[in-house]
Formats: C-alpha cells, structure tokens, sequence
C-alpha cells in the first residue's frame, strides 16, 4: 500500500468496542434472539461475524452460506474456515434452482459466461476498449447512453444480462436472508463497507444493502486493518476481494481501480482535495477521474434508508489516528 494510506487507520481497540456495543445495543432494541450473518466467504463478513461473537457470544450469531452455479469452489471452504475458527455451524443452501426456475442463467451472455475465466476477462476488456469505460461504469448508467447507439446496443445484449443475473441473485440472498431472520426472530445484519457504498459496488436492494450494516462507515483498508486486530485467518484476510458472481471477475478488475486507491481517493474527495493533490499521493490522474465519475453516477443507489453505522473511518469521524 502506498505509505499515504496510513492517513486512513484506525484505533482497533476502539473502533471494535464500538461496533460491539452497537450490535448488543441493536439486538436489545429489537427484541431480537440472535443476529444472522450471510456469510460469503469474504472479508468483511468475516469481520462482521468475528465482532459479533465477540459482542454476543457465540450462541446467539448465526450465519449462512449461499451458494449458486457460479460460486467459486474455495468461498464455501473459506467460509468454514471463518466458521470453525469461531466455532459457529454453518449451514450452507443452493439458490440454484430458484434461479434456473427465474431463467436467470438462460441468456446467451449468461452460458457463456460459465466457460471461463480467461473469456470473461477478455470480454470486459473488450468492452472497456470499445467504449472507454468498464461494463460497472455503464450499468451505472441505467441505460443512458446518449447518442452512441453500438455502446446501448452492446451492453443490452451482452452486460445487461450479466448485471441482471448479478442483481436477481443478490436480492434473492437477501430474500432468502430475511425470512430465515424473520423465521427465527434474529436480527440481520449487512457486512457492506464504505468504499463499495461509496462507488456504488453493491446491488440496490440486495443483500450489501440491508439497513443495520456495521462496518458500513469503514473503508476497506480500514476492515482489513480491523481483520488483522481480530486475527481473522491470514488466507481470508490476504485475498482478492471478489463478488463471487462471474468466474474470474473481482472487485478491483471489474471496477478498474485497487481499493487503497479506492480510498486514498475517496478520502481525498471528502478532504476538498483537487486532483492534483491526490495524484501526489502516487494516484494515476485516469483513476482520480474514474472513482469520481462512478461516485458521482451512484448515488441512485445510495437512496435506500439505512442507519448510522457506530463508527465513522471519514476525516470527520474523529477516529483517525495521527
């Protein structure tokens, strides 16, 4: 990481009481019996789930796992690895079916989508080429493209299914989430952090946009500086964040920038600073420009009502440490 993200860390100890206090808290108000997690495989929900047995013991957090066709093999593994390592059962669900019921797999772009990774990658570096943006920029657009027809044309037919199926599977984790919180009397909880909120890398309505999301006011360098105080094992916390939704397409590749810069940028953004400013941070301007279009592109996606997460990672959260 470029040193200028030490700008970005946080008090662990702290920052960890307060999350805790804030599940307890959340759980009481409630009436809750236990919280339930979704439990990806990923860091943050790792996270998320480590600070809640910390907050509530293990008994009362229950987590999940659901898998569909396009689930990489290791996330269940790692996801039990999380599990075990916090001795809590993990039940795990395919929501296959219900999405091959909605015809969710059956486009073109869908079947192919399937074959490999190395085709996916060339494919959305195609499109990248093509148009000068990548396929997430443009599904921000929610079709608004202007005169160039070729650009509307090619996302219909290809993207657009694919961010469809995305979309469809992530609102059907949180269907299927909800009711089992709802069957039990737990409370859900979101593993959403700021630096995917802020750039718009969640479905709207889906399961990284639920309303209680503790870690939401962290950026991602500041969960994986939380994962390490929590001692969250080495192979979750060194990891490619990844969707998990289209074989060899992760976070960083598809949104086409790495999240310390992510949030060297975004912090940035937040302190007033110009361009240049930020590009001193060791920040390639086209990145600079790239995080502000799509910040500035998603905030339809920002509408929906959530919380105020227990702690704030901004430059105004008071948290930061000198």
């Amino acid at each position: 990481m470029n040193p200028a993200g030490q700008d970005l860390r946080i008090p662990d100890d702290e920052v960890a009481r307060r999350i805790e206090t804030y599940i307890r808290d959340r759980v009481e108000r409630h009436s809750a019996e236990g919280i339930l997690i979704g439990l990806s495989g990923g860091l943050d929900s790792a996270v998320l789930t480590a600070l809640a047995v910390r907050a509530l013991g293990g008994d009362r957090v229950h987590v999940a796992f659901l898998y569909d066709r396009d689930t990489d093999a290791a996330s269940e593994r790692k996801a039990r690895l999380v599990a075990d390592s916090l001795g809590l059962d993990l039940p795990s669900e395919s929501i296959e079916p219900a999405m091959q019921e909605r015809g969710v797999y059956a486009p073109f772009a869908m079947r192919g989508s399937a074959l490999s990774r190395l085709l996916n990658r060339f494919s959305l570096n195609l499109y990248r080429l093509l148009f000068r943006e990548a396929a997430f920029e443009s599904s921000l657009r929610r079709g608004h493209f202007g005169r160039n027809r070729l650009k509307r044309v090619v996302y219909t037919r290809t993207v657009g299914h694919i961010e469809a199926a995305f979309n469809a599977r992530h609102i059907y984790r949180r269907e299927m989430l909800e009711a089992r919180a709802q069957a039990h009397n737990w409370l859900l909880l979101g593993a959403a952090n700021r630096s995917e909120c802020m750039v718009g890398w969640f479905v709207k309505d889906g399961v990284d946009d639920l309303p209680i999301s503790p870690i939401m006011g962290l950026y991602k360098t500041q969960v994986r500086q939380l994962a390490a105080y929590l001692d969250i094992p080495p192979e979750i916390r060194e990891q490619t964040p990844s969707p998990d939704m289209m074989k060899g397409v992760t976070d960083e590749f598809a949104v086409g920038v790495l999240y310390e810069r992510i949030d060297l940028i975004l912090d940035g953004m937040e302190r007033g600073l110009p361009d240049e400013e930020i590009a001193a941070l060791g920040v390639p301007r086209d990145e600079i420009g790239r995080v502000r279009r799509i910040h500035r592109l998603s905030a339809w996606k920002r509408e929906s009502p959530h919380e105020t997460p227990p702690v704030d990672g901004g430059i105004s959260g008071g948290l930061r440490v000198d």
